[in-house]
């Protein structure tokens, strides 16, 4: 017997509320409508029409795969982050919203100026992105060290119109930076910082899926903070901002880290939980 698409979104959504997912009903709102072909609204008001037998055997199989515990964002290739929509890849950590507090934190730094900003570890290219678009005479560079990230940032520059502004390089954030990439007035990083100890003990969506290069920091999970801080801050013009992101108490050992080069600490913001998630420090 056909179906419709409410019939399918229906045993979707039980299903999902039965695993434990939060999110439910918009999840398999999201979903359902992705494989359709259709933005949510549209599948919205197309819930009553008939399915095809081709239709239901793709929703199914893509249905197994979240139950599973596959991300949502991975399944459907598509994420929003500060309000820009995003391409993303099982090659590019998944934006969280804890993450857009470092690109609020970073804009109201700079809104209103012309600046140069360099978004290192960039992954997807959300944080720099995010800045870019909401700073108009902003420049900027995304570097990761990754080919494949660096492919998902370009496809979001474009995607977002902003490529005339913004280019990307290949650079490893663990060593010393190239001099060819000039001054910048601001650095931002949400770099790996989980301890290597600490990656098995991690949510399954998270270790099975997301790309582990992009959350390992290191024995003491501070790796990278002590390289950006001593190697890459030389970019920095006087007075420029770095900006970083840190784990759940991550954020004294940061202020120490960027302090002991020489850094001048600014704040601490807090995330909707009330954890420490930015550190933000000035150049003297």
């Amino acid at each position: 017997m056909a179906k419709t698409y409410n019939d399918i979104y229906m045993d979707a959504r039980v299903r999902f509320k039965q695993a434990g997912i939060s999110e439910y009903s918009q999840e398999a709102r999201i979903l359902l409508a992705h494989v359709a072909g259709k933005k949510p609204e549209e599948f919205y008001r197309d819930l009553r029409l008939y399915t095809s037998t081709k239709y239901e055997e793709e929703a199914e199989a893509m249905i197994k795969r979240r139950l599973e515990g596959e991300p949502l964002a991975y399944l459907t290739g598509r994420w929003e982050f500060y309000g820009l929509p995003l391409v993303i890849t099982k090659d590019v950590l998944i934006p969280r919203i804890d993450t857009e507090i470092v690109a609020e934190t970073a804009i109201k730094l700079v809104r209103g100026r012309s600046v140069r900003v360099l978004d290192l570890c960039c992954g997807s290219g959300c944080i720099g992105l995010a800045i870019a678009a909401n700073v108009q005479e902003s420049k900027l560079v995304l570097a990761d060290n990754s080919d494949a990230a660096l492919k998902v940032a370009r496809t979001n520059a474009v995607l977002n119109r902003l490529s005339s502004r913004t280019s990307c390089i290949k650079s490893d954030v663990l060593g010393a930076p190239e001099i060819f990439l000039g001054a910048f007035d601001m650095i931002v990083s949400n770099p790996p910082y989980i301890k290597t100890a600490d990656i098995a003990g991690l949510d399954p969506s998270v270790r099975e899926y997301e790309p582990i290069g992009a959350l390992d920091g290191g024995e003491s999970g501070l790796d990278f903070y002590e390289s950006i801080c001593k190697n890459w801050v030389r970019l920095l013009n006087e007075g420029g901002f770095l900006v970083f992101e840190c784990g759940i108490g991550q954020s004294m050992d940061v202020r120490e880290i960027g302090e002991k080069n020489g850094l001048d600490y600014i704040k601490i913001v807090k995330d909707t939980l009330d954890i420490d998630r930015v550190v933000v420090f000035r150049k003297l």
